[in-house]
């Protein structure tokens, strides 16, 4: 099967970014706009409280699964790979029993001046789960066979279901925003799985109806959709296998390993929430504008980094042998390997510090154009400014954590849980001090921490990993030189602006930023030229070798 994973890697990174941003965009001025009309403590309630247990039991369920089917997967069985991805229902079912009685009995109910309806949002919850459960046998074949568009539209037809019901039914009803949440949510998910089974239904009577190929096509390198596996939707389902084992007991091992990695990772992921959770350290309300505040924050991680991340853990699982020195592997593509890391890790660096950068002086314009001057005028510019931070080390944790765990065997795997064990007790203890004595920006700066001590761990893996080696993909941690000076100078320009243009004259303000903004671009694009070329050419090449 010659798949190209480079550029399926590329291709899943673009659409991402491409749906991502124009869908986005959509959901963020239906956002804008609900918040208009929802108290902040309902936000609180939904936002903080109840989408904690919705990614903690989706997180648990199916990431470790997802990790581990996603390794080799030109190498496996898929008719066991399917028995085991199935397992991931009654162990969500688990989980929502679990988390549900948790979030029902055990944390604090919201008082019922903010909603009454919070036991509906958690049954809501904890259904969509295991109905989300059901769908993951193809979302995971859809990932491995290189189905790129796919994975794109489906998330993009959910997220549009989801936040067009919503809003719908918060206008209609507006002291409902709770059921309208849970509605949303429901419906978003059945419609969703309901397009996964029509689309893969749908492609394989095509394959049914295909003509055979002609002697020329035969000729031409086989694609992933030739080697497609399976010839019925009844494939899909669990069934007993004769002459081997139901699974594959490596991946089990390998699964399992991901699982509790999964666990402490969990904990880094969502720490602070599950800290306003857990110890209640701050009010419904204070939640709502944390969250609000984060969410805007986050949209570079959402738009950019994490479809990245996810493009380029599949890249690096495929091409890089977890067991195998780098010596020991094919000199072509470890230098092809470590060339994409470093181009990878220059243009994280870059977003970051524009992010970091520009962040400071646009924090209170975005917040008023966001949520209005009731938003823009309180605490939350303070918190936005220090999120900027956040997602500079965002970016390069997402990256070489990536790579990190795309390439490490089970015995790193084992001490990487042992380490992440030990940054979750220290994250949850420095969220709680920092809080105490800083209020909400506390987690902000206790998660920077945390970032922080993870990308010491990944690089120092990094390093080891390509100790006497010809090639340093670390150099790409470290952006050039007048591409730092063209963005610390505008951060003094814009932070200027703001003091002396931001109460007489917004859009002066905002002009000043996109002149310094179009600088900057220009600077990193002539001085970054082989990054550019370098995805240029990559992704041309490899159109011309579709074509």
């Amino acid at each position: 099967m010659a798949k190209n994973f480079l550029k399926s890697s590329l291709q899943n990174a673009s659409f991402n970014i491409i749906f991502q941003i124009m869908f986005r965009c959509l959901t963020f001025l239906m956002n804008a706009f609900v918040l208009r009309h929802v108290e902040q403590a309902v936000i609180g309630v939904m936002n903080v409280r109840l989408l904690l247990l919705e990614s903690t039991i989706l997180f648990l369920s199916r990431e470790a699964f997802r990790r581990a089917c996603l390794t080799n997967t030109t190498a496996h069985n898929w008719a066991q790979v399917i028995n085991l991805l199935w397992l991931t229902v009654p162990l969500c079912s688990v989980m929502c029993l679990l988390f549900g009685w948790v979030w029902l009995c055990v944390l604090e109910t919201p008082d019922p001046q903010i909603t009454t309806h919070y036991t509906l949002g958690v049954y809501a919850i904890a259904i969509s789960c295991v109905i989300e459960m059901c769908v993951e046998p193809l979302y995971m074949v859809a990932q491995a066979f290189l189905f790129v568009r796919l994975k794109v539209v489906m998330d993009t037809i959910n997220v549009i279901v989801r936040t067009t019901v919503f809003t719908l039914m918060v206008l209609w009803w507006p002291q409902g925003a709770v059921v309208a949440f849970s509605t949303a949510q429901i419906v978003a998910v059945i419609v969703y799985s309901l397009c996964y089974y029509y689309y893969f239904a749908h492609y394989l009577e095509e394959r049914r109806v295909k003509p055979m190929p002609t002697p020329r096509q035969l000729q031409r390198p086989m694609s992933s959709e030739d080697d497609f596996p399976f010839t019925s939707m009844s494939e899909f389902l669990p069934r007993r296998l004769d002459n081997q084992t139901a699974v594959d007991l490596k991946l089990c091992v390998l699964t399992w390993s991901f699982f509790k990695q999964g666990i402490l990772k969990q904990i880094l992921t969502e720490g602070e929430r599950y800290v306003m959770t857990l110890f209640s350290v701050l009010s419904f309300y204070e939640q709502g504008v944390f969250d609000v505040v984060n969410n805007l924050g986050s949209l570079a991680a959402r738009f950019l980094f994490r479809p990245i991340e996810d493009s380029a853990y599949f890249y690096f699982s495929q091409l890089v042998i977890r067991d195998k020195p780098i010596d020991d592997q094919d000199p072509y593509q470890m230098k092809e390997a470590a060339l994409v890391l470093q181009r990878l890790l220059r243009t994280v660096v870059s977003l970051g510090l524009v992010a970091l950068c520009f962040g400071q002086g646009y924090a209170r314009l975005v917040l008023l154009l966001y949520g209005g001057s009731a938003l823009a005028d309180g605490l939350a510019p303070l918190l936005l400014r220090a999120h900027s931070l956040a997602i500079l080390l965002l970016a390069i944790n997402g990256t070489t954590e990536c790579y990190a765990l795309a390439t490490m065997d089970t015995v790193h795997l084992d001490r990487y849980n042992r380490v992440m064990a030990g940054l979750s007790v220290g994250f949850m203890l420095v969220s709680w001090l920092l809080t105490r004595l800083l209020g909400s920006v506390g987690f902000i700066l206790a998660n920077c921490c945390n970032m922080a001590a993870r990308i010491t761990h990944s690089v120092l893996f990094i390093k080891r990993r390509y100790h006497n080696t010809a090639f340093t993909p670390l150099d790409g941690l470290l952006p050039g030189r007048k591409f730092l000076i063209a963005v610390l100078s505008s951060a003094v320009i814009t932070i200027s602006s703001e003091a002396y243009f931001y109460e007489s004259s917004k859009f002066v303000h905002f002009a000043t930023g996109v002149t310094c903004l179009a600088v900057v671009v220009a600077i990193w694009v002539y001085e970054e030229q082989e990054v550019v070329r370098f995805g240029v050419d990559r992704w041309r090449r490899q159109s011309l070798k579709v074509d």
